[in-house]
């Protein structure tokens, strides 16, 4: 059961109780991320993340990485495009105690600018490091032409040029701003106990920051386009995205379906077609991203230089024939089942648990028990598929391309109008 609480000030605190493990899952959920900055400011978010590390008033950044090896504990974060989560996974009997760092690190982080010097060198590695890995590079690209100049298509990490100019002040004031207490979720799932939640209450009930976390963005229209990055790679690297859903639209449990059938799994079309039966890829995939205001449909492929057409061409072909002939009955009912074996045994994880608890709450305010989310897949149909292939699979694409090449090959230009 899922129990939710609202703190005086606005601080959400959602929990699921599971007495029967031994560990407590806690993460402390935040409303921005990328899709909240600007061309001045990009990166931020994430830079802000990697302080919160650093050091408090009370604990230096090594006492905060032993207090929590001393206690056998995992503590971590990460920034997405629409929000950002410091988690810790640790024993129930001491979730108090990691509670108690969580909420010093997030309220009290000095932001040593020695500190602040070197963690900009760090960064900019991890950028370095993002783009000598073409296959995760060439996702920022295809997020970038899809959503041209709208924020959602920013980089997470930011660039060296930005991440160079950013002050202490302007940390301070972007906390200000975004980390305010209706834009924070507290989730917790595990053997939580009350004293837990009185402690909560006690670290985050005066928490009373006054900027504002209302940003009025418009949607993003999703562009067609084709972006190319020239790079000495030993694989070229492939996207084409189509338009897809927001996080709530009403056919989300079909795409996830759809998905499943093109490129989510072994089974797959593309992943039977290409690598199975043709042995013209090592990795090949297809999924969704979903975000409060819209969503992106991708299929990925690496392959040699040599076999880029063919592997475009074997992936049109297999989306042309779930266009005219659609999916089989047999391939949906696969499907279902996997989604929900997928499910069941995700809900075995505390940190999983937590993590559903902290994104559910901040993107659609709201949290379905297992028996609804099963009740939607089975409510999937052969029409709703097909209503959903004709939505996503049939209007313009985009396409990016990391490679040797000196652009992109014509054939792979026409064809991205679908």
């Amino acid at each position: 059961m899922i129990e939710k609480l609202k703190l005086s000030n606005g601080v959400r605190v959602v929990v699921e109780r599971i007495p029967s493990v031994r560990s407590v899952a806690i993460g402390i959920w935040v409303g921005t991320g990328s899709k909240y900055e600007t061309p001045l400011n990009n990166g931020i978010s994430h830079f802000i993340e990697h302080m919160m590390f650093k050091g408090t008033r009370t604990r230096s950044a090594r006492e905060i990485a032993e207090a929590f090896d001393q206690i056998g504990g995992n503590v971590n974060a990460f920034t997405s495009k629409e929000y950002t989560c410091y988690y810790a996974r640790i024993l129930d009997e001491h979730a108090v105690y990691a509670l108690d760092i969580l909420a010093d690190m997030y309220f009290n982080s000095v932001f040593d600018p020695d500190e602040l010097k070197k963690e900009v060198n760090v960064v900019i590695e991890e950028i370095r490091m993002y783009d000598d890995t073409p296959d995760d590079l060439v996702h920022d690209l295809i997020s970038r032409v899809c959503y041209r100049d709208h924020p959602l298509g920013y980089s997470i990490l930011g660039s060296e040029q930005v991440l160079k100019s950013l002050s202490r002040d302007d940390l301070f004031k972007y906390i200000e701003d975004r980390y305010t207490p209706e834009n924070t979720v507290i989730a917790v799932a595990g053997n939580v106990t009350d004293e837990l939640l009185e402690q909560i209450e006690t670290h985050f009930a005066q928490y009373q920051n006054k900027g504002s976390s209302e940003v009025t963005l418009n949607p993003p229209v999703f562009t067609r386009g084709a972006i190319h990055q020239k790079k000495e790679t030993e694989q070229s690297h492939l996207c084409i995205s189509f338009p897809g859903y927001a996080i709530d639209h009403e056919n989300l449990y079909s795409l996830i379906l759809l998905n499943n059938v093109l490129g989510g799994s072994m089974s797959s079309r593309l992943f039977q077609e290409v690598r199975e039966e043709r042995g013209l890829a090592y990795s090949v995939f297809s999924y969704h991203s979903s975000f409060k205001d819209s969503g992106m449909f991708t299929i990925y492929a690496g392959t040699a230089h040599n076999q880029l057409e063919q592997v475009h061409q074997v992936v049109f072909d297999i989306l042309q024939e779930i266009r005219d002939r659609g999916i089989s009955e047999e391939e949906l009912e696969k499907g279902k089942q996997q989604l929900k074996g997928s499910l069941m045994l995700s809900l075995e994880s505390t940190s999983s648990r937590m993590s559903r608890l902290g994104k559910n709450e901040l993107l659609l305010g709201r949290h379905l028990n297992l028996d609804d989310v099963i009740e939607r897949v089975d409510a999937v149909s052969m029409s709703s598929v097909k209503k959903v292939t004709e939505d996503v699979l049939t209007g313009e694409a985009s396409l990016a391309l990391v490679s040797p090449h000196a652009g992109i090959p014509e054939k792979l230009r026409s064809d991205i109008l679908v």
